[in-house]
This record gives C-alpha cells, sequence and structure tokens, in this order.
C-alpha cells in the first residue's frame, strides 16, 4: 500500500497548490463538468437516448438515468456496482473488479454483456457489435459522467439488440469554462485509482483532456515458489476531444467535435476457478498452473460529430462516423492432460493427478496447455439523426429519423503453446505455430434505418417506433497450416438478414407529477456470422407507473418477455461445448418480473439531509415453455418449466446517505439471490447453485475547502466471503473488502 500511496503524491501535488486557493462552491467540485451553456439546449455534445429533450418523465417506456451527481457519491470504478442503482439488470460479477462485465436485462443473458446494446456517447462500442459482440472491451467507468439504461421502444433507437435493451455512457461532455479536476485514490492491496481532466473554451474552440490510471495488485493468492505474484491490473485511458461551434445565437448553429481515445490495460487474470473443496479453505486461492494467464488490451476510438440546428429549435441534424479498433490476447490455461479445465474442476477426484499439477505438481512435457487466445477488432460506420419537434396547441411531436451504415471484423489467429511444470514453474516445452488452433475471420455489413416518434396529445404521450435492418454476415475459416491465408479459405458461410422490428409505447399523466405507462416490443437478437440457428426473438410487455415530484420519485413497471425462441451461444467465459461461437436453439421460454425504484431525501432543507434509494428486482418466472435435447452445458436436457440459468427471483439494493455543509457519507447494501448455474427445477443441486450474498459499500467525503475534498470508500465492508459463478471452470469469488482513501480537487 505504501508504494502505491506514494505513486499518488507527485500527481496530487501538482494541483495541490492551485486547488487551495480556487473558489468553487461544494457542488462545482463534482459538477464542474456540468456547466450548462447559456442555452442549455445547445451544448456541444453528441445526442443520447434520452437526451435533453426527451425527460424520463416523457419516455413511454421503462428509463433511467444515473446522473453524475450519484456516480461521484461513491467514486466507483466498478460499472457493475454503478449499474446496481437499475432495476431489471442481472449482473454476473467475474474479476471482482468489473474489467469485462457480464450484464443482462429482463433475462436476455448475461454473458459478457453480448446480448443487449452498449453505447458511448450513442455510438455501438462493442469490439464487433454484429459479427462479436462480446464485450471484452468496456469503456473505463472512471471517467464517465452519467449513464442511461432504457428498455422497450426506447431502444430501437439503437438496434439492433432490443430483447433486454441498451447501456449508454456518457463521457465528459467540453466545458464552457477553463476548468481542472482530479480525484486520487491509493488504498489495500497496493492500489491506486486516478482520474484527472483539464479543459476550457476560447471564442468558438474547446478542449478536454483527460486520463485514467488503475492499478490494482489483485486479491487472489498465487505464488510461485514462494514467491507473490499480482493477479490484478493496470489501466492506461486517454481521451482528447475538441470542439468548434457557432454562437449560440446564431440562426444556424452548428458544432463539430472530435473525440479520440486509448486505452491499453494489461491483467493478469484467469478463467481458472477452485474446486469445491479449495474455495470452502480459501476461496481467494489460485492454483500454480495459472501463473501465465493473462491479458493484454489495446482499445483505439476515433469520432467526429456534426451538429446542426436552427436557431427556433424546429429541426436538429446530427452525423457522426465512427472507428473502433481493438486488438487483445488473453493467454490464459486450457487444458491439464489433454482434460478440459471445467471438466477437470467438476469431477476433481477422477483427476486426481491432473489435479495435482494444476496445484504445482512436476509434469511431463507438453501436460499444460495455454492458449493465445488473440483476436483483432474493427467496427466502423456512419450514422445520422434527423430530428423534428412540431407544436399546435396541445398537440407536440418529436420525430427523429435515423440512418447507420455499418461494418466490423473480428480475426483470430490463435495457437497453444504447452508447458511442463518444473519446481513450481511453468518451462515451455512446445511453440505452437501462428494459427495452428483457430484461423478465422467473422464479419457484417450491415445498414440500418429507424423512425420514432413522440406523440403528445393532452395527456396522452404516444411512442411509436420501427427499425430495419440488413445484415449481411460472412465468416471465413482457413487452414490452420495456413496462416498467411494464401489458399484462400477452405470453407465460407455467409448469412443474410433483413428484420423489421416494431414497437409502440403509450403514456398517460394523471397529473403532472404521476403517469401510467405501457408498451410492447419486438426482442430481436441476430444471430452469429455463419450460425446454423435461428434469429433470437420475442415480443415484450411492460406496464407500470411512474412519480416524480420535487425530492420523492417512484417507478413500478411490471415486464413479460415471450420468446419465440431464445439462443445461447458457446463462449470462453461460459463455456457451453463445441466450438467458440456456436450457436444453440432454445425454442419458447418466458420472463416476467417487476422493476421497482423509490427515492426521497429527508429534510431536504435542513443543515443535514438524508438522501434515500431503494432499488428492487423481482423475477419469478423465468424459465423455458418447451422440452428439447442440448449440447449446450448450461442447458443440457431441457424440460418445460426449466429454469434459465443465472437469473435470481430477488435482487435488492438500498441506498442511504447523510449530506452536511463540509460532508457527506454513503451506504449502499446489495442483496443478489441465489441461482441456478444450469437450467433444472425444484431444488437446485448443491453443485449448481451459487447462494445469496450481501454486500455493503461505504464512501464518505470532507470538504477542507470550497475545492479541497478527502474522500474514502470501503468495498465489501463486512468483508463477507461470496461464491459469483461457477462458470466457466470452477468457483470464482467476489471481492473482499477493499479500503481506498485519497482527494478530490478541483480549479
Amino acid at each position: 500500500m505504501k508504494n502505491s500511496i506514494s505513486s499518488t503524491r507527485s500527481a496530487i501535488a501538482a494541483l495541490i497548490f492551485t486547488a487551495l486557493f480556487s473558489h468553487h462552491s461544494q457542488s462545482e467540485i463534482t459538477d464542474t463538468a456540468e456547466t450548462e451553456a447559456p442555452n442549455a439546449q445547445r451544448e456541444i455534445e453528441v445526442l443520447t437516448i434520452i437526451g435533453a429533450s426527451k425527460t424520463i418523465n416523457d419516455v413511454a417506456g421503462s428509463a433511467y438515468l444515473i446522473d453524475n451527481e450519484r456516480i461521484q457519491e461513491f467514486e466507483y470504478a466498478d460499472i457493475n456496482r454503478i449499474l446496481r442503482d437499475v432495476p431489471g439488470l442481472y449482473l454476473q460479477e467475474e474479476d471482482g473488479f468489473g474489467q469485462r462485465p457480464n450484464i443482462g436485462i429482463r433475462g436476455s443473458g448475461s454473458d459478457r454483456s453480448s446480448r443487449i446494446a452498449l453505447l458511448e456517447d450513442g455510438v455501438l462500442i462493442a469490439p464487433a457489435p454484429y459479427s462479436a459482440p462480446s464485450a471484452y472491451y468496456f469503456p473505463t467507468a472512471k471517467r464517465m459522467q452519467s449513464i442511461e439504461v432504457v428498455k422497450g421502444p426506447a431502444a430501437i433507437e439503437v438496434g439492433p439488440r432490443t430483447t433486454g435493451g441498451a447501456i449508454n455512457m456518457r463521457s465528459t461532455p467540453l466545458p464552457q469554462d477553463f476548468s481542472g479536476y482530479i480525484s486520487a485514490m491509493a488504498g489495500t492491496d497496493e492500489s491506486s485509482d486516478i482520474y484527472a481532466r483539464v479543459g476550457g473554451k476560447t471564442g468558438a474552440f474547446s478542449f478536454l483532456v483527460e486520463t485514467v490510471q488503475q492499478n490494482f495488485d489483485g486479491f487472489k493468492n498465487l505464488s510461485v515458489n514462494d514467491e507473490k505474484q499480482s493477479t490484478g491490473f493496470t489501466t492506461q485511458d486517454y481521451v482528447v476531444k475538441l470542439g468548434l461551434e457557432s454562437e449560440k445565437s446564431a440562426a444556424l448553429y452548428q458544432a463539430v467535435v472530435l473525440k479520440l481515445v486509448k486505452t491499453k490495460h494489461d491483467g493478469n487474470e484467469t478463467y481458472l476457478g477452485l474446486t469445491e473443496e479449495d474455495f470452502a479453505n480459501n476461496p481467494y486461492k489460485r492454483y500454480t498452473a495459472s501463473q501465465l494467464d493473462n491479458i493484454k488490451t489495446d482499445y483505439k476510438q476515433a469520432q467526429l460529430t456534426y451538429l446542426l440546428e436552427n436557431y427556433e429549435g424546429t429541426w436538429d441534424l446530427s452525423t457522426t462516423m465512427y472507428n473502433n479498433e481493438f486488438d487483445r490476447n488473453w493467454f490464459k490455461l486450457k487444458s491439464v492432460n489433454g482434460i478440459s479445465l471445467s471438466k477437470l474442476l467438476f469431477d476433481p477426484t477422477t483427476y486426481d493427478t491432473e489435479m495435482s499439477y494444476l496445484r504445482g505438481a512436476d509434469t511431463p512435457d507438453d501436460a499444460l496447455v495455454n492458449r493465445n487466445n488473440a483476436r483483432t477488432y474493427y467496427s466502423r460506420g456512419i450514422q445520422m439523426q434527423l430530428g423534428n419537434n412540431f407544436k399546435w396547441d396541445k398537440v407536440s411531436l418529436r420525430s427523429v429519423l435515423g440512418v447507420r451504415l455499418h461494418q466490423d471484423e473480428e480475426d483470430r489467429l490463435q495457437d497453444d503453446d504447452k508447458f511442463r511444470m518444473e519446481n513450481g514453474i511453468m518451462v515451455l516445452s512446445s511453440d505452437g505455430a501462428p494459427g495452428s488452433a483457430t484461423n478465422r475471420v467473422s464479419d457484417a455489413k450491415a445498414n440500418s434505418i429507424f423512425w420514432s416518434g413522440n406523440i403528445g396529445i393532452g395527456k396522452w404521450v404516444f411512442e411509436p417506433g420501427i427499425r430495419y435492418e440488413q445484415i449481411k454476415m460472412t465468416r471465413n475459416d482457413y487452414s490452420t497450416a495456413d496462416p498467411d491465408r494464401v489458399d484462400g479459405p477452405t470453407k465460407v458461410r455467409k448469412t443474410d438478414i433483413d428484420v423489421v422490428i416494431p414497437g409502440l409505447g403509450v403514456l398517460y399523466a394523471i397529473s403532472d407529477d404521476w403517469s401510467l405507462l405501457g408498451s410492447v416490443t419486438k426482442g430481436y437478437n441476430p444471430p452469429s456470422p455463419g450460425s446454423d440457428s435461428d434469429e433470437e426473438t420475442s415480443i415484450n410487455y411492460e406496464a407500470g407507473t411512474r412519480y416524480l415530484q420535487g425530492a420523492a420519485n417512484l417507478s413500478a413497471i411490471a415486464f413479460y418477455n415471450d420468446y419465440d425462441n431464445i439462443v445461447g451461444t458457446v463462449t470462453e467465459s461460459t463455456g457451453g461445448g463445441g466450438e467458440i461461437g456456436d450457436q444453440y436453439d432454445g425454442g419458447k421460454a418466458k420472463v416476467a418480473g417487476l422493476e421497482f425504484t423509490s427515492g426521497y431525501t429527508a429534510y431536504n432543507a435542513g443543515p443535514v439531509n438524508f438522501p434515500l434509494l431503494l432499488t428492487y428486482t423481482w423475477t419469478p418466472v423465468a424459465e423455458f415453455r418447451n422440452s428439447f435435447d442440448s449440447d449446450y452445458s448450461p442447458w443440457g436436457d431441457v424440460k418445460t418449466g426449466d429454469e434459465l440459468p443465472y437469473i435470481p427471483e430477488h435482487l435488492l439494493q438500498v441506498s442511504a446517505g447523510a449530506v452536511g455543509s463540509t460532508w457527506e457519507s454513503f451506504v449502499n447494501v446489495n442483496f443478489t439471490d441465489k441461482v441456478r448455474t444450469a437450467a433444472g427445477q425444484g431444488s437446485i443441486l448443491a453443485n449448481e447453485k451459487v447462494e445469496s450474498y450481501v454486500v455493503v459499500d461505504l464512501a464518505g467525503k470532507y470538504f477542507f475547502t470550497e475545492s479541497v475534498a478527502a474522500i474514502g470508500r470501503i468495498d465489501n465492508l463486512l468483508d463477507n466471503d461470496y461464491l459469483t459463478s461457477r462458470s466457466p471452470s470452477g468457483l470464482r469469488p467476489g471481492k473482499p473488502r477493499q479500503i481506498l482513501v485519497g482527494v478530490q480537487m478541483s480549479f
């Protein structure tokens, strides 16, 4: 911990003098980047799902906003912990830090967040959103200013994945005045977490530069010859934004925004879990044979956005060109003596010899196989949205017509290296040739168009939407003996899709504060390139009520997703049997439940106020409606009524705070119900069960001046040991107690 604290001092010292003598209010410390322009509707900012012109009150469907004030209460770096505020989301922890989150919405499936739409500033950000949507890249949560989550008809504007919904992360907007901000924290496990930004505006030009620097040593115990090895990660994230805009009073307002992102990540992470016995003895143990497991990633993003709006605000146009490139190599243990890790960890008694190898016993040559799971991706395109606003008497209309031309690709050139264990150290015994394990390229070209409307007639709001997607996907398999691909593909598989995705939402305002809402939407997920599986389709219904008034708010929405065909995909992170990317049809299924949130600030005008927030998801129904036999291991042989895996019936978070004039403190209490890890019904088998658990987080701030605050956070305050999953290979723990302290400053 001493090394981490000292590593933050130089960054803190550079700003401390300026910060001590700056004069900003307490709210400005947390909201410097949120300063509004003189004309609030004319900010240099890309379009969002909800956006300034469509507040939550106006959305005829489920919509949630986690604002910057809420995000900064805990200064979380883990997107899983941030998203617990939103009901209807199922979060399957993996590494304890949220680096590669598994997010599902209303039973969509959570594996690597591949069944939902993920966006940053309104642009799809999965490495290859159509051909390989698994989110091995995820934007650095620490630099996000707000997060929007929508389901129902609002997700049609995003597409093509509308089964669950969409999550849009909003990055820091360009500032209107010169300002800077830093949050620097250090703590246990030699951890450091620094976020800093500086930006300003002069005349028509504005700029923003920001960075996140994270170093976490990890909480798992891995020793090689009694020498402790890091099981953590480092992340270096850089963002540059440049803006040029006309006068806000111009008859025709114009703005251009260039956004550049560079993110490098180096993590000593593994897919190898533990046996039941080892987990019970020490849940944070890592087997010696995982000593070389490591993932390195390099992400580059370039976005150029042009905004055009007339002075009266009756129409607006947004055009964004984007190019995202992502390289990754996850070098990790794949098998022992030819036995897969999932089979080995499931039955350690039968494979006693292989288990001894995992624990560090000497092995013959080639007994341990590590795969260079290397992939390169790109995602690029252009999207345009034309909005029109019309009002006559008690009738208002917001109409948006959008077009997206997109293409993406995933390139796999992978090989296996083989090792022997010698005195607890893995020694290379066979070096695999490039492409000798997997050699293939998948790509997609997609043209889409959508129209959505928000029609207000008196107390009624109608929100129709329709999306058309034309998708052409190709998978080219090459010989594993032809890494340069000079002989061309050995097999070519093509998938052509034309699909129409409609939806309709209706809202009725009982009063200015209270409304009723309901919607019906077609849920859709395209198949993988070359898949023999059918498209995933469903009809999604929701109905509920929403109340927003002053310091109080409430939302209660019942949902029902009726699957005509649910699809399972084999991935490294879930296993599943078969080749990575294979898909399986699950036929009919249904997921039904209730999303509930309620917030209230007690003594809002007093010297101390007490904000309260409750988030609850109840999912009593998540089951198959037909019987079938499947080689997909999370499902297996399914009988009608079998419950879907990894969907808890109850999810609850209670958040409470106390805010004074110079201090504030907050606590989050999160409960996750038990889940089954494989389809089934009745009592859950012990080896297919993840027990319920409670995690308590605590955070606080003390303001020395109006510009300088001490900050601290304790994750898992009670230091509970808990199991998060049994996939892909063995039992995996949640993060134990972690303490972080630091400073927060603005100028």
